[in-house]
């Protein structure tokens, strides 16, 4: 039987890694250290999955383009300050290693920078279950479909064959624009609501959920 999807993409932050709480707070300690408003929980979380200039200056309206390069420079200070102390989230490592046993091609996309994701895979020690990644170094922001489009390319393989998996409406609506098919978990950075508006296939609260769901699809 034909497989549903021949290419599963996972975001990072909020999807495979529990760190959203810590970039939030991150954002709003940048903020008061070159003494902005500090943005709340919900308006630092709504920028999660942006590159981290866009989500910067969302966050901080009041932010301008000439102290840009400050306002990163104290939040990867302070992100950087505590992130080996972050780890994925039950049954990332295990669904995963499974998942990539089953001949699937699993691959990243994410709003983190080349050093950070590379940071973070050697960090964790998952590297070797993704043939390629993509990040903001590479590619446009999203929702922007260029890192969907350049990893369906690459592989060769439709854009209704790819699968992204995200926690926020920035991952669900980059599907969307490239023509993917999505599916959003609901424990990370933006609401089940939310989401639920991106029309994904599906919504999980875990997971081991989600990986239960794709298996059922990839047979």
């Amino acid at each position: 039987m034909a497989k549903n999807f021949d290419l599963i993409v996972f975001d990072w932050d909020g999807t495979l890694m529990d760190s959203t709480a810590h970039i939030a707070h991150s954002i709003q300690l940048a903020s008061a250290e070159l003494g902005l408003p500090v943005p709340d929980r919900a308006t630092a979380n709504h920028v999660i999955g942006l590159g981290l200039t866009e989500a910067l200056a969302c966050a901080c309206p009041e932010l301008t383009p000439d102290r840009y390069p400050a306002m990163i420079d104290a939040y990867r200070r302070h992100y950087f300050g505590r992130d080996e102390t972050l780890e994925l989230f039950d049954g990332v490592r295990e669904g995963l290693a499974a998942l990539a046993r089953t001949g699937v091609i699993l691959a990243v996309a994410t709003g983190k920078s080349r050093r950070g994701l590379d940071r973070a895979l050697e960090a964790t020690g998952i590297a070797p279950c993704f043939a390629a990644s993509r990040t903001v170094d590479e590619c446009a922001s999203k929702p922007d479909p260029e890192m969907l489009h350049q990893l369906s390319a690459l592989f060769d393989i439709a854009p209704e064959r790819t699968l992204m998996v995200g926690d926020t409406t920035h991952d669900l609506q980059m599907a969307n624009n490239a023509g993917a098919r999505g599916a959003g978990v609901c424990y990370g950075a933006h609401p089940r609501e939310a989401l639920l508006d991106c029309q994904p296939l599906g919504l999980f609260d875990s997971f081991d959920e989600f990986c239960t769901w794709l298996r059922n699809h990839l047979s």
